[in-house]
C-alpha cells in the first residue's frame, strides 16, 4: 500500500502544471519579465457602446488592462470577483502610479485612460461590467486558466 501511495504521489508531481507562466526563463524580473507579458486588454467606456470583448488569460502571466473613457457619460467598471483573482501591480492615471492593495471599481467623471498592470492568479470566469447595466455589451467575461 505504501509503495502504491508513493507511486501515485510521484505520478501527480510529474504531471505538467497547467497554469505556467508564458516563458521558461523568467530571469531577475520574475513574473514581471517581458517574456511573461500577455496581450493588452482594452476596454472602452462610452455611452451606448460595447465595453469590449471576452478574454482568456493564463494564470501566472503578466497583463495590462487599459480602460479608456470618452467622456460621453459618467461611467465606471466593476468586477470584484476579477479584482480578487489577480495580483495588482499598479494603476497608472495621468502618469501617476498607484500601487493598491485591492480595488472594487474605477469610475470616470470625464474622458481619460487608466492602465492597470497585474498578474492573473485565480482560475475561473470573472465578469467586469458597467454597474447598473443589464445589456450583454456592457460586460465582458475574463477567463483565467
Amino acid at each position: 500500500m505504501k509503495k502504491l501511495m508513493c507511486a501515485v504521489v510521484a505520478g501527480v508531481l510529474a504531471m505538467p502544471v497547467g497554469a505556467a507562466p508564458l516563458c521558461d526563463d523568467l530571469g531577475f524580473a520574475g513574473l514581471l519579465a517581458k517574456c511573461n507579458r500577455g496581450e493588452t486588454i482594452k476596454l472602452t467606456l462610452a455611452s451606448g457602446q460595447a465595453l469590449g470583448e471576452d478574454v482568456q488569460l493564463q494564470s501566472g502571466a503578466y497583463y495590462k488592462l487599459e480602460v479608456t473613457a470618452d467622456g460621453s457619460a459618467e461611467l465606471a467598471i466593476e468586477g470584484p470577483g476579477f479584482f480578487r483573482a489577480i495580483w495588482m501591480n499598479e494603476i497608472v492615471i495621468n502618469k501617476i502610479e498607484i500601487r493598491p492593495m485591492a480595488i472594487d471599481s474605477i469610475e470616470f467623471d470625464k474622458a481619460g485612460t487608466a492602465e492597470l498592470s497585474f498578474i492573473a492568479i485565480k482560475p475561473g470566469r470573472h465578469v467586469i461590467r458597467i454597474p447598473g447595466s443589464t445589456g450583454d455589451a456592457q460586460s465582458i467575461t475574463v477567463s483565467i486558466q
